[in-house]
């Protein structure tokens, strides 16, 4: 852990003349950057309408190189996503929205208390947008090297959007890494699942009606299997493999069904699920948090919390989800 935060500070003071160097290339990036767009069919008038404006921001690669979220432990970042101040207001979203939200609840397959926590996991119910220009930061990432494919196929996305008129380029303010609206919805997600719900021709993602059926739609065509359990907190026992504790988010490795990871659990006739649910084990601080112990935190897994991973990959971020899911079941 030490190590990693020596690395962090090199990083932020290499940066300061990294990003200097980097602001002095980026006008002819842009040059090749729009003839590359209007290959992909983007209109001259939209490139000129929308990245003349367009600058590069060195603190979009500051917050890229360090993310305090795979730092901060399990309990820590739960709890500052979970509590009873962020339920109360997740409550008054809902009786100011009940209709809507129950509609929505209903046509999707999703739970209302699922769309609340994501989105006050998200943007504390859309108090915390984000304040970056979007465009200027998919361009900053996609002139970077470091994932430069991925940004650019994210710019290249929003721009078609606002080519179509489906996307208001005015409004497109959010976070740093180019999500956008309450439920922080990256290019290529808007367009695969966003909807224009209230039906006037355009998707606003910061809009009550579409963010909340937008978010729905795409945990839905996920697969999101609704009243199906996400994670359970257990005690492992010191005997258990090593193989068998999952600590990255890409992929939950070594599942095998409840009843085989009994004898490996304490008390774990107290556990009432179905023997046969697959499941896996995570334990989220385990290599990344200064001090952690090695079979703690432990939770079991389910496909429900796999998909959130896929909304998010964070072992965290998923459990603060479902976390808050809960309490909000027992407030509404």
């Amino acid at each position: 852990m030490k190590t990693i935060k020596i690395l962090f500070y090199i990083v932020l003071i290499s940066l300061s003349t990294f990003t200097t160097s980097f602001g002095e290339d980026f006008n002819s990036w842009l040059v090749s950057f729009k003839e590359h767009a209007i290959k992909q069919g983007i209109s001259k008038n939209t490139l000129d309408r929308t990245m003349s404006k367009v600058k590069f921001l060195p603190d979009v690669i500051k917050y890229d190189r360090y993310q305090p979220e795979f730092y901060e432990d399990t309990n820590t970042y739960i709890g500052k996503r979970t509590s009873e101040k962020k339920v109360s207001n997740g409550k008054d979203i809902f009786i100011k929205n009940s209709g809507l939200i129950l509609d929505i609840e209903n046509e999707f397959d999703v739970e209302k208390e699922l769309l609340l926590s994501l989105m006050g996991i998200e943007t504390n119910f859309g108090k915390y947008l984000g304040k970056m220009d979007i465009l200027s930061s998919l361009a900053t990432l996609s002139f970077d090297k470091r994932r430069s494919e991925f940004f650019t196929n994210e710019l290249i996305i929003i721009l078609k959007l606002i080519d179509k008129g489906i996307i208001d380029s005015n409004i497109l303010y959010g976070s740093w890494a180019g999500a956008f609206g309450n439920f922080q919805f990256m290019p290529s997600t808007i367009k695969n699942y966003a909807l224009d719900y209230n039906n006037d021709d355009l998707i606003d993602l910061k809009s009550t009606k579409d963010s909340f059926a937008s978010a729905a739609n795409y945990i839905n065509k996920l697969g999101w299997r609704k009243n199906d359990p996400c994670f359970y907190k257990v005690k492992l026992k010191e005997n258990i493999p090593i193989k068998y504790l999952n600590t990255s988010a890409k992929k939950i490795k070594n599942k095998k069904k409840f009843k085989y990871f009994k004898k490996y659990i304490v008390d774990s006739e107290n556990i009432k699920i179905n023997q046969n649910l697959t499941t896996g084990i995570i334990t989220p601080d385990r290599e990344i948090v200064e001090n952690s112990k090695l079979l703690e935190p432990a939770y079991l897994t389910f496909d429900n919390y796999e998909l959130i991973l896929k909304w998010n990959r964070s072992l965290r971020f998923a459990l603060a989800v479902c976390t808050l899911k809960e309490k909000f079941k027992n407030e509404l």
